[in-house]
């Protein structure tokens, strides 16, 4: 089994990802902390991983192929994935790994990779010479008879120290926001059973909020269903509790806190792509005139936001691999995702599912009025279908039809990641997932409603007829 080709399914474009056992288990999660320590050559590096059961078994066997490879490992224990990114470039250490399978059912497991400054290893940056070192070591273990993959071992061992960067990781998250300003609010949060509970209960203390908490405690059995709330079904509790609570907004996050959710206090889901726009602005106000990074999923609200703000929207292929190489590159001060990623250049140009709704709910204190009111003119000006996914026998038939139907009379094409086709009154991106098997497309008008709906029945019959 450990020389099947199954057994490395689990490496994917951005990290380490599979069902446990049989796609990952602990004797591959130590050849990969080997694998890691022979491409990255670190001296220490953070280690990190989420509530799921397995974790602590992956952690421990990571850590080992860390440890007999020579590398000192800094054992930041459980933990959020931002976390070990806060770890990395805090301390100053060489890279980290998370163990981490975020949003994926409960018996998945992963990881995630850093190098030094919380640079991303994805498959164009060192992710696939990983799965090839480690298909080297699973051949000599083979041709040594099955010893034990970690008996080569480094001519000087590492060694482990477990550190608690909690506290000054939630002293950074303060810095984002003026605690003197925060009006009281009452606010739902649903940290799905994941990890974001223990961080809300220290920031609890310097905030002037009433929290209402929902599924609040980590148990990595998920209880509640697994924490995903960019799933339909998964919404309702939050929403429900929202309305029940009178409360001011609702917030949830998945499994590993890197992503956060909103509702407003109607209860109603805020599509990720209007909180873009409305980070946007309050990073332009921190950073005036700064270049401020978003995907090319939906971009007209975006654009028109950091225009008026005096920034300069730069766009980037979607993933966080990309837009984090994007943000260094043109410096950054913000960079969004309408898939509810958030990157900020103070914490390394890397992605928090915490610093978002601290700033959300600065500016609800600021403007004081109800969060609908903030979001909804822009939700007017610019309507979207929201992320549809459709499974299609041939995705690449499918978009090749989609560029000849549309591409003759628009304004512009646009093949930067997947297709995006403008026109005047509207457009739309239609792209292959990098993590799943299907073809994600996002539509957007200029404030009408009426023909985002004909357009969007319209190219998603004119893609299952492809």
């Amino acid at each position: 089994m450990v020389g099947s080709g199954l057994y490395l399914d689990c490496f994917k474009a951005y990290d380490v990802r599979g069902r446990v056992p049989d796609q990952l288990n602990s004797t591959l999660a130590e050849l990969i902390g080997r694998a890691y320590a022979e491409l990255i050559r670190p001296r220490k590096v953070a280690v990190g991983h989420d509530i799921r059961l397995t974790s602590p078994e992956l952690s421990e066997a990571l850590c080992r192929g860390l440890v007999n490879s020579g590398v000192d490992v800094v054992d930041v224990g459980l933990v959020g994935t931002e976390e070990v990114y806060f770890a990395v470039f805090s301390l100053g250490l060489d890279g980290g790994v998370m163990v981490t399978a975020s949003h994926n059912p409960r018996d998945y497991n992963g990881m995630k990779f850093t190098r030094d400054e919380a640079r991303p290893i994805s498959a164009d940056t060192g992710l696939i010479s990983m799965e090839e070192i480690v298909h080297k070591l699973l051949g000599s273990a083979e041709d040594a008879g099955g010893k034990s993959p970690g008996s080569a071992q480094a001519a000087s061992k590492g060694c482990i120290t477990s550190v608690n960067t909690r506290g000054d990781y939630v002293a950074h998250l303060l810095t984002y926001v003026d605690t003197a300003k925060l009006h009281p609010l009452k606010v739902v949060i649903n940290a799905g059973n994941g990890g974001a509970g223990p961080v809300i209960d220290m920031l609890e203390p310097c905030l002037p909020f009433e929290f209402v908490k929902i599924n609040h405690e980590p148990d990595g059995s998920f209880p509640n269903g697994v924490p995903n709330p960019m799933l339909l079904e998964n919404r309702a509790i939050t929403a429900e509790a929202v309305v029940a609570e009178r409360a001011d907004l609702g917030i949830a996050w998945d499994g590993d806190f890197d992503r956060c959710f909103f509702f407003d206090e109607r209860g109603c889901f805020v599509e990720g792509y209007y909180l873009v726009g409305l980070l946007a602005e309050r990073a332009l106000r921190r950073h005036p005139g700064a270049s401020i990074v978003h995907d090319p999923r939906l971009m007209w609200n975006t654009e028109e936001l950091v225009k008026a703000a005096g920034g300069r929207a730069v766009v980037s292929k979607s993933g966080h691999a990309f837009i984090k190489e994007k943000m260094r590159e043109v410096d950054g001060a913000y960079g969004g995702e309408m898939s509810a990623h958030h990157y900020f250049r103070e914490f390394s140009y890397a992605d928090s599912g915490m610093i978002p709704w601290l700033q959300v709910v600065e500016a609800l204190s600021e403007h004081g009025r109800p969060f609908s009111e903030m979001v909804q003119e822009r939700i007017a000006l610019y309507p979207v279908s929201g992320e549809i996914n459709l499974t299609l026998d041939d995705p690449t038939r499918a978009l090749a039809v989609i560029k000849e139907t549309y591409g003759p009379g628009s304004l512009k094409v646009d093949d930067l990641d997947g297709l995006s086709i403008e026109f005047p009154e509207w457009r739309f991106n239609v792209r292959m997932s990098n993590t799943e098997p299907v073809v994600r497309v996002n539509i957007e008008t200029r404030g009408d409603k009426g023909l985002l709906e004909r357009k969007t029945r319209e190219v998603l019959g004119t893609l299952e007829r492809a």
